[in-house]
């Protein structure tokens, strides 16, 4: 039997299939090496929410991830009178990217940004928008005339809806979120995640669907919070000058080999 395999050097074959595929609703594999069947593509804008670079066609999701934008934005608007901005969700039939991610392969990984659009924005913006960094990277601190009060609402509302599994931002971003938090329930915080590159978009990532017996869930996150010794060791230390060794060169990563209900959907798209 053939069986096939990613290359991160080749284009993906995913990113040719321009429709969802017509199957029931099903994520299945892990959130870096699987796919979508029956997903659904959101809609451009609805209320509290529009879709940035449609032109690269990545606005397609399990229904459980349209249904939580489109909660997440209606919230967005009622509570913190803003519109959220959608970037990259996955592609019709999930699967890798060529370019810009490893995960959003099962339709249940969301990128929203962290600038706030308090009036929608043009088509021209949408297409070509610019994002906005909250952390200073050299420095490893925020840059407070960004940070606004509703990025810790906004990431507070998203973490506390009962479908997410985890949220991935800058550990800047989430020493700010732990000293923001007055309530005593901190429950919350658990899913918010520190991860480098996420200074100007927050990653939801949601649990796989109660319907979908193949989807591969991540390990839960550690008990507590995750505000103590576990986020003060993302903080870069000064190493002292070390004494230059032999380069010894990276081991090939075995490339992973995609589920089989992946390989049957590609074969009936003629992949």
């Amino acid at each position: 039997m053939l069986i096939l395999v990613f290359s991160p050097a080749h284009a993906s074959p995913w990113e040719q299939v321009t429709q969802p595929s017509s199957q029931a609703p099903q994520s299945i594999g892990s959130y870096a090496n699987g796919c979508l069947a029956g997903g659904a593509s959101l809609p451009l804008s609805g209320d509290g929410y529009q879709v940035i670079r449609s032109q690269r066609a990545r606005y397609y999701g399990h229904p459980d991830a349209i249904g939580f934008i489109q909660r997440l934005g209606a919230l967005s608007q009622q509570q913190l009178s803003t519109h959220i901005l959608i970037g990259d969700m996955s592609l019709p039939q999930g699967g890798r990217f060529s370019s810009g991610h490893s995960s959003h392969q099962t339709g249940l990984d969301i990128d929203i940004w962290l600038k706030l659009a308090d009036e929608p924005l043009s088509q021209t913006q949408l297409a070509e928008p610019k994002p906005l960094s909250v952390v200073n990277i050299e420095q490893y601190q925020l840059l407070k005339n960004n940070w606004n009060p509703r990025h810790f609402e906004l990431v507070k509302l998203a973490a506390s809806d009962e479908q997410v599994a985890r949220i991935f931002v800058h550990p800047v971003i989430k020493e700010k979120l732990c000293a923001s938090e007055q309530a005593s329930d901190r429950a919350w915080l658990r899913k918010v995640r520190p991860w480098w590159g996420h200074h100007y978009h927050m990653h939801v990532r949601l649990k796989c669907p109660q319907d979908s017996r193949h989807c591969k869930p991540q390990a839960a996150p550690p008990q507590g919070d995750g505000c103590g010794a576990e986020l003060a060791s993302w903080k870069p230390q000064p190493k002292p000058a070390a004494p230059k060794a032999a380069s010894v060169k990276a081991k090939k990563k075995s490339p992973k080999v995609m589920p089989e209900q992946c390989r049957q959907l590609l074969a009936v798209n003629g992949r």
